[in-house]
This record gives C-alpha cells, structure tokens and sequence, in this order.
C-alpha cells in the first residue's frame, strides 16, 4: 500500500491518502488503511475518516494518551480542515454556512440523509467559492463537525452535489470525461500537539483532480 506519510513522533502520524483506499472494514474487507497502520504501529487509532474515494490528509494517533487527546481536540472544533470539492452549477451565495441536521437513510449502502429519519446529528459546513467554471464551481469547504458522509450530503441538499459522487448524485446528472470519483480532496489539516505546538499541514490536489480542472 503506497502511502504517503507526511510528518511523523512519538505520538502521531499524518498521512496523504490516495483515492481508492478504503479506511477502515465495513463488510470484512481486508487490506484497509487500517490494517496498513496496525502492521506498523500496532497501537495505532483512527481519530477521522475520509470516504474511500475520497483524497487528502488524515491525522492518526500511535497509543491511545494521543488518541485521548486529538478526540478532545475534534469535540471542541479545535481541529481544523478544509477540503476542495467541485460542484454542479453556479452558486448563488458565493460564500455561508449549511446548517442541517443529518441522519441515516432507509436507502441501503450507508446513505445520509437531511429528512428527520431516525436520529438526527448536528451538523455545520461552511464553504466559499473560489473559481467557476461552465456549469461547475470550484469551492473551499470547512466542516466544523465530522457527521458520515456531511460535505457530500450538504452541497447535494443546497443543489450542488460533488461532481462524480454516485451515491448523492441527481438524476440526469451529466458526467466529466476522465473523473472516475467524487471531487473531494482534503486539502488543509490544523491541530496542536501535547506540548502546545500547533501544527498545520497542506496537500496538493492530486494528478487526477488537476487534469479536470485543466478541462474545464
């Protein structure tokens, strides 16, 4: 498994995990992010998810004192992160805030949903438009909570689903030639360390996201 470890200590690794690895086993999958991890740092913990098809940076605790303490750290929205997400359409708001409650749907396959079905989980994403296109607009999405699936369920519930995302897509929706997943990249990762240092990180859009920028 080919990932790319950005910074490394005693306590914590962050990584910048391509598309296409699964992060954890839902149906008994092997060779996850997460068997990747154990094999080198037995004790590791998950502190966040990214969905398979989904790139970007993740920060992962290597014994459980640092797990303890990122967790504390996403509770009170002290972790910051921004993502880059290809839409369909022209927004009208070019910058705010989607406040709705998410919760799972009847679908199957681990859907989200806005309606009131089951129970219902805060959740707030702020985005802001940074480039458009023809009928696609580039945004900067920041979610300050960490509900399955929220960015993809928020800008499909504003009508501006993420181009290539399948499971939130509409109906009739047209493809882009060469985008094989959801344009989702997490771009930009903020958190501070026991000893008080904050540490930010960066990542570069990938090759496979940068060729559909450069066609539209």
């Amino acid at each position: 498994m080919d990932i790319k470890i950005i910074y490394e200590d005693n306590d914590v690794i962050v990584i910048d995990k391509p598309a296409g690895i699964l992060v954890h086993p839902v149906l008994n999958e092997k060779d996850t992010l997460l068997d990747f991890l154990k094999n080198k740092y037995p004790n590791a913990q998950l502190i966040h998810r990214l969905d398979q098809d989904t790139s970007g940076l993740m920060v992962i605790a290597k014994n459980q004192q640092m797990a303890e303490f990122l967790k504390a750290q996403f509770k009170n929205r002290e972790i910051k992160k921004k993502y880059l997400a290809l839409v369909y359409g022209i927004l009208k708001e070019k910058k705010g805030i989607i406040a709705k409650s998410i919760s799972k749907s009847r679908k199957r396959g681990g859907s989200q949903t806005i309606a009131p079905i089951g129970k219902m989980r805060e959740a707030l994403t702020r985005y802001e438009v940074i480039k458009e296109f023809k009928n696609y607009s580039l945004l900067e999405v920041s979610p300050e909570t960490g509900r399955t699936h929220q960015i993809r369920v928020h800008l499909a519930s504003i009508g501006h689903p993420i181009a290539g995302d399948e499971k939130y897509k509409f109906k009739r929706q047209e493809k882009i030639n060469g985008l094989n997943r959801q344009f989702l990249h997490a771009k930009y990762l903020k958190f501070k360390l026991p000893n008080g240092e904050v540490k930010e990180f960066e990542s570069e859009l990938p090759n496979d996201l940068k060729l559909v920028i450069d066609k539209l």
